[in-house]
């Protein structure tokens, strides 16, 4: 490319003179650059122009005046981006995208290309107020436990053998190592614990409903056997039967609806909720003990009422102006939907994550019990050091779902046969009696009256999968567990921490029904039902002795030494004596 070429091109319109003149035949020269100076005098200005455009292409080539005018080009675009541009930062991402080439690159042929394209992305970027990138998301942090310091006493305690007393068979609560409170608070996890597989869980909302081929209610839904099966089949996203199907939300329209400003109350616990339930007036509210001010002030305490029992509690005198019962916060339900109290129980018992949203942990304590250790030294024994997000005793007695279903209609608490078709039902479903080969599990049986647990999505599709399972057979949740826990467990590996029973007795003392009390005046309680005091990080004196446990003996001792008594040789004697006197007096008469 020529220099001449380059001046017939900025000719503007004389090339269509040039065209014409030859057509006429009246040139003999193929090009004509200029015309001639008589026949027009240009002005002064466009000399200049013409000049200094002349000069340029003198010095340089073709390809450099392109890629001058390239960095001009670049130049103004660079000051315009910088004008529309915000801070030192705007100015790095320009430069970052911005790639200004100062010399001639041999053989580049689609220069201009690639820099319209980079011009059409900062004016992209321009338009949009010079964006950054954005940093990718944050990886979520998941709580994994913690171990205790050495030397730490809970860290090596073990549990002492059982008192050998032969008259004292049955149940009996043994010592606990909980942390004093101050470490317990700070031990509380910043982050919730792992839920294998599942990550989002939502319920079923319907309004028609179709009744399954057996059991179920409106309450729960109906859920078919297929859907059923189907809620084991465990997902990263699922939806489920959980119990108010109808309704808005949980607790209004639904069945056990509660009023507007109860359930305002509810959403407003964001962090412990511990909670039971009285229905049918069946028992007394009793008061927690040795609860701190902590969590006097942070924990909520809720009980569940009909109104049969609140007109009870009014009656009494027991529920003030405020709601309040002591340390509870009573709610009334209205619409219950069952006509059973105890299944009735069952709803606030395993779908409080559903009443309490907001709410990380939950305490559920049945309303025969009283709390006599403070919640968060609970939370942290059972859940926080174990890693576990559900916690539940083991029966006393019993490990075997079969051995249970038969306690259960000894005892005349269900409807024989409806005992006996969930158990063949669950035996078709592979249900085994429990042996020691299904260990590190430890129970097919739990005692149900104290749950601890933490609302992650694994724990709640467990509560609401159990739930349903109550739901569409009968209310005794003991035989149903072990069936869930199984079924989630084959899919996610998912564990839950049994403790013993005797640990559970440690912090719940057992009191009698309500119909008990007014009946007769109970005897006082035996030395076995009061919880041996809780053994925490200020008893490192390892000789130091425990009233309550083991007839208060020292731990270091031998548990198995009996306290001596006034039985054997005296009261033989006076029996002894008794029997002379009286042939004495035969003697004598």
């Amino acid at each position: 490319m020529t220099t001449g070429s380059l001046g017939l091109r900025s000719s503007g319109s004389y090339g269509s003179l040039q065209q014409h003149q030859i057509q006429n035949g009246s040139l003999s020269l193929p090009i004509q650059t200029t015309p001639p100076l008589s026949s027009r005098k240009p002005p002064k200005m466009l000399k200049e122009k013409e000049r200094l455009f002349h000069w340029i292409c003198k010095f340089a080539p073709r390809k450099k005046v392109g890629m001058l005018l390239l960095c001009l080009v670049s130049a103004a675009v660079f000051g315009w981006v910088l004008y529309l541009g915000k801070g030192e930062d705007a100015l790095e991402t320009i430069v970052q995208n911005i790639n200004i080439q100062s010399g001639p690159i041999p053989g580049e042929k689609n220069t201009s290309v690639t820099f319209s394209y980079q011009v059409r992305e900062l004016e992209g970027n321009a338009n949009a107020t010079l964006a950054l990138p954005t940093a990718p998301p944050a990886p979520t942090v998941f709580f994994t436990g913690y171990t205790l310091p050495p030397g730490n006493p809970c860290e090596t305690f073990t549990l002492p053998p059982p008192p050998a007393d032969k008259k004292r068979t049955g149940p009996r609560p043994c010592p606990v190592c909980y942390l004093p409170l101050e470490d317990a608070i700070a031990l509380m996890p910043n982050a919730p614990s792992f839920s294998p597989v599942l990550r989002n869980l939502e319920y079923i909302h319907e309004e028609n409903l179709t009744k399954s081929e057996f059991g179920g209610s409106e309450f729960g839904g109906y859920p078919s056997l297929r859907q059923r099966n189907d809620s084991y089949d465990i997902r990263e996203s699922m939806s489920v039967h959980c119990g108010f199907v109808r309704g808005v939300k949980p607790g209004r329209q639904t069945g056990f609806d509660i009023d507007d400003s109860d359930l305002l109350e509810m959403e407003t616990c964001h962090g412990v909720v511990v909670a039971s339930a009285i229905f049918g007036a069946f028992d007394l509210i009793r008061q927690p003990h040795n609860i701190s001010e902590y969590s006097q002030k942070s924990v909520c305490f809720h009980m569940f009422v009909d109104e049969e029992t609140e007109a009870f509690l009014r009656n009494s005198g027991e529920l003030d102006s405020n709601k309040k019962v002591g340390l509870w916060r009573v709610i009334r339900v209205h619409n219950l939907p069952y006509s059973d109290p105890r299944r009735n129980g069952k709803v606030p018992k395993l779908l409080l994550h559903r009443l309490f949203p907001n709410a990380r942990y939950s305490l559920w304590v049945d309303a025969k019990l009283e709390l006599v250790v403070d919640p968060i030294q609970i939370l942290e024994r059972f859940l926080w050091r174990k890693n576990a997000s559900f916690a539940i005793s083991r029966h006393y007695k019993r490990f075997d779902v079969f051995e249970e279903a038969e306690a259960n209609k000894a005892a005349g608490k269900y409807d024989n046969a409806s005992i006996d078709f969930q158990i063949e039902f669950y035996k078709n479903e592979g249900l085994t009696p429990y042996s020691v080969a299904k260990l590190p599990i430890t129970s097919d049986v739990p005692e149900g009256c104290v749950i601890v647990r933490e609302h992650i999505p694994i724990s709640n599709l467990f509560t609401c999968l159990w739930f349903n399972e109550v739901d569409r057979f009968t209310s005794r949740d003991q035989i149903s567990f072990s069936t869930v826990r199984d079924k989630i467990r084959s899919k996610t590996n998912y564990t839950i921490n049994m403790f013993l029973d005797c640990e559970r007795r440690n912090f719940v003392v057992q009191g009698y029904h309500r119909d008990l009390l007014e009946h007769w005046s109970p005897p006082p309680p035996p030395d076995d039902v009061h919880p041996p005091p809780p053994i925490t990080l200020m008893d490192e004196n390892p000789d130091k002795t425990y009233p309550g446990l083991s007839g208060g003996s020292d731990l270091s001792s031998n548990p198995m030494k009996k306290a001596p008594t006034k039985r054997g040789k005296d009261r033989r004697s006076r029996r002894h004596r008794k029997v002379i006197a009286g042939s004495k007096d035969v003697n004598t008469k």
